[in-house]
């Protein structure tokens, strides 16, 4: 994985600060666990509202916190006066969300003037062991001159 470079010293607090403005994380109950150039994970703990009829984490909620993941890792390369916005992504659902927490490690694979890419792994956890049950390929778009207010 390449080593990247901030183009803003205060990434961690600006990323922080846009992730509390995200009404859904909020209402999710998700929070950023880690953070550092280039990468972001969330973590997410379970409830029976986040599940589909099977008791699983809902396909929806894994690809919520998987798209917010790589987009935060996107946005911690990003200069001072832009905002990020995702352009598509593939999501393969590989296991089922069974477990106590859902985990989405994001990490940027090319950071380019306006379009970056990145790689998230979501992980379930259940008794302790992590599973990996949906890899996200995700492309984000710079908005160059738009501040993420």
């Amino acid at each position: 994985m390449p080593g990247f470079e901030p183009r803003n010293p205060a990434y961690a607090q600006r990323v922080q600060a846009s992730f509390d403005r995200q009404q859904v994380m909020v209402l999710l109950g998700a929070r950023v666990a880690w953070l550092g150039p280039g990468e972001c994970e969330i973590q997410l703990p379970y409830k029976p509202e986040l599940s589909q009829q099977h008791g699983y984490f809902h396909g929806g909620i894994i690809g919520t916190i998987a798209d917010s993941a790589g987009g935060y890792a996107g946005f911690t390369l990003m200069p001072e006066n832009s905002s990020v916005l995702t352009v598509e992504y593939e999501l393969n659902l590989l296991a089922p969300g069974d477990g106590d927490l859902l985990i989405a490690r994001g990490h940027v694979l090319k950071s380019g003037r306006t379009l970056v890419v990145a790689q998230v792994d979501v992980f379930v956890v259940k008794g302790g062991r992590e599973t990996l049950c949906a890899p996200l390929l995700q492309t984000m778009m710079n908005m160059h001159g738009r501040h993420d207010l």
